[in-house]
Order: C-alpha cells, then structure tokens, then sequence
C-alpha cells in the first residue's frame, strides 16, 4: 500500500487509547446505500469482519436474504459478503463491537441550499453513544469544510472522550463512481485527513487494507475541501460546454466536433460533453456545500452560482428543441406525442439522483405534451408523484411517437437503428450522427 503524505505523521497511532481486542467487528459502515455497501464489499472481501447499519429496514433485511439495492454490488457480492460474516442491522447496538465506524449518510440540500446534515449528526450520536476507547471514527458523508472539526468532534466528545487522545477522528471524501468498471474502490487514491497525525495514521492504515493508494491530506479541512473541488470543477466545466452548446449553434458551429478536435491535445485540455443537465448526488449538488460555506463568511462563490444557472436552464433549452424541431414538421408541442429514452443520470446504471430526465418531464407536461419513457434499468417512473407510461418495445416506440429525445445513451440503445426508425430524433448526448437526426 502506497501512502502519500502531506504532513508528517508524527505520533504513532498506538497513542490512541487501549484498543480493546475482543470485539465483534473490525468494521461498522453507517448508511448501506451507494457509498457504503461498496465499501463494506471491499471490506469484506479483504477479510475483515464487517456491520451494516441502515434505518430503512428493507434495505437490511434485503441484505441479510442475500439481495443487493446498488447497482455496482450484485447478490452474488452480497452473499459473498455473508458467507465472510457481514450482517446488517438497524440497531445501533452493533457499533460497541466495531473497532473501526465509517459513517457514509446522505446529505442532500436542505431549504436553504445548505447541507442538511440531518443524518450526519443523528450517526454521529449513535456513534458516541457507543464510542469505545482506541477506536477510529471515519466521515465519508461529502459536507463542507470544517464538518468533522466543527460538527462532528463535539459530538462525539460528548461521550466523555477526546479526538486525538482517546479515539482517532478523520475526514475521507467517498470517490465511488456508480457504473465504472475500471476505477473501483481499491484502484482510486483514497484521500484521509485527520484531527490529528495520529488520528491521520490510523485511518491511513486502516483505508491501506482497503486500497492501493493513500494520499493524505494536512487535516480534515483539506480533505473536505478536497472533494468539493473535485465536483465543483466539473460543475463548471460543464456549464462552460452546456453554453458553448447553445452559443455553438447560434454560430452554426458543430460543438461535438469542436470538442473532438480539441480533445487531441494532449496536454492541457480535458474534455467534457454538453448534456440535458447534470445528474447524480455529486455534481448537483455538492458545490452548493461550498457557496454555504463561502456565504457565511461573507462572499459569494460565482463560478459555482453561475454554473448552477446555466445547468439549471439546459432542460428548458431541450424543451424548446424539442419544441421547435416539431413545429419545422409542422406539430405543435402541445397534445405531441414524445418519447423519452434514458431516464437515469448516467449511462447504464439505475441511479435516478437529480436526473436532468425530471425537469425536462415536467415542462413537457406544462406544455400539455403527451409523454412516455423508456428505460432498461428503470421499470417504473413517476415525476412529481404521478407515473409516467413505459413502452416495452423499443422501436415500435420510436415510431408511432412524434418524437423521440434521448437523454441517455444506454449500452442496451441500438442507437443508429434508433437514428433510422425514429420519426424525428433529438439526440442530446451527441452519439447519432445522421442525416434526418438533431444533436443537441
């Protein structure tokens, strides 16, 4: 296991209190969804005893029979897992017998365009409620910086015990990428950064078991800020082609070639793709933890605010595509049938988090357009709690509808059988290349 450091690491983790060696698990991981079941995985895989605890009893008894919610972890996994001792609980309890709690919870945004940091702090008490002395406690949950310091450390101390002294406290910012089969949770550089060396050592050591790279940060701070600057870089830069997009076109320019051509230098450049809007829990997300943080402190963060207006205004500009290719053929928006082909956030997963599939449902509803979905991975679909009609054949699909907008360029799509069959096309993920077929 490699190990980067960016401080030196001082003090040995041995300092961290008289770790008890009789407990039941090496492992509890807090939040079994997308970030932590991997984990757990990997975990398990390595050999290490392993807890799950969930809330959502569904979830635990799933696993507990075997089956798996997440997309990138089979049943076979899971039963793997089982057979290595994994056991999921909704009860607390299980975290007095973990040497080592990673707490990888939700947090989405709250009313106010912050974190809501409801499950962060509710784990965190559960946690100090059975914390033990030379224990390691682990935030992967994505916040912004000053979370585990501020938030979380307090919390846990109220058990009587102090970070750096009595247990070691870190900060590593989860890099699961749901659906990449080549940078998993052993190939991606895992970053840690601790309240203190010694905390920084145990979980270095402990993420060492884990994967092949540790890279670890001067505090958790850098950790956390880490992670949104990963996200917030490809906010932006994605808002930078989603307008170019729009400008491109105005100009008569071909975007997609653009980037292609740009693409070849090898230095310098890194290129990123207009789509309908951004997807997933990370990038639509996550730079708003940093415009929270940067507005408490009396500044605004515009790089991110402008980003988040312009990715925010591509479905309306899909929309009014989709509009305007079907009044050319002379249609009205308004009673056309339209089919949508992709409704998850990125190819050939399940995940549905903040697809841009949504708004872009929503204002084909406003404009009293007659909608249908199709999607390999997703077998029912409802926008604003009112299901949207599935077809099952594919093509015959594309045919009878008036108009067909792919917004997800799934392996499963024969996509240019879907260029020669379709009415009329709108491709916005740039893969048709035909005559007869609008690209976004």
């Amino acid at each position: 296991m490699q190990v980067e450091k960016a401080v030196p690491l001082g003090e040995s983790s041995a300092s961290l209190g008289d770790e008890e060696q009789t407990d039941s698990f090496e492992l509890a991981v807090i939040g079994l969804g997308y970030v932590g079941l991997p984990l757990a995985r990997e975990a398990s895989l390595v050999g290490l005893r392993v807890a799950g605890l969930d809330l959502d009893p569904r979830v635990v008894e799933g696993l507990n029979a075997g089956h798996s919610h997440v997309d990138d972890v089979s049943d076979e996994d899971v039963a793997r897992m089982r057979a290595a001792g994994f056991t999921a609980y909704t009860d607390d309890k299980c975290l007095a017998r973990a040497q080592t709690v990673v707490i990888c919870v939700p947090t989405p945004l709250s009313e106010d365009g912050g974190p809501d940091l409801g499950a962060v702090t509710s784990a965190a008490r559960a946690v100090a409620g059975r914390l033990r002395r030379g224990r390691l406690v682990v935030l992967e949950s994505t916040t912004y910086p000053g979370t585990t310091e501020e938030i979380v450390r307090p919390l846990l101390e109220e058990s009587g015990l102090r970070a750096g002294d009595d247990f070691a406290l870190a900060f590593s910012p989860e890099r699961i990428d749901p659906g990449n089969t080549t940078h998993g949770l052993r190939q991606t550089p895992k970053v840690v950064g601790g309240c203190t060396p010694s905390c920084a050592a145990k979980a270095a050591a402990f993420y060492g078991k884990l994967v092949d790279t540790v890279v670890q940060a001067k505090g958790t701070r850098e950790a956390e800020m880490a992670k949104l600057l990963e996200n917030t870089y490809r906010h932006v830069n994605i808002a930078l082609v989603n307008e170019l997009a729009i400008l491109c076109r105005e100009l008569h320019v071909d975007v997609w070639d653009a980037i292609r051509c740009a693409g070849t230098k090898p230095f310098g450049f890194q290129p990123f793709r207009p789509s309908a809007g951004v997807g997933g829990h990370c990038i639509p997300i996550d730079p708003n933890y940093l415009s929270y943080k940067v507005r408490s402190i009396g500044y605004e963060f515009r790089f991110v605010e402008l980003a988040r207006e312009i990715n925010a205004h591509m479905p309306e500009y899909v929309v009014r595509r989709a509009q305007d290719l079907l009044n050319h053929e002379g249609l009205a928006l308004h009673g056309s049938r339209v089919l949508l082909l992709g409704v998850t956030y990125k190819p050939d997963v399940a995940d549905q988090r903040e697809a841009p599939a949504v708004p872009v449902a929503r204002l084909l509803r406003e404009r009293e357009a007659e909608i249908a979905f199709h999607d390999p991975f997703v077998q029912a679909w409802f926008v604003d709690g009112e299901a949207v009609p599935r077809v099952t054949d594919v093509m015959a699909a594309v045919r009878s509808h008036d108009l067909t907008i792919l917004l997800q360029d799934h392996s499963a799509y024969d996509l240019p059988a879907l260029g020669d069959e379709a009415r009329l096309l709108f491709d916005t993920r740039g893969r048709i290349f035909r005559p007869g077929v609008e690209v976004l």
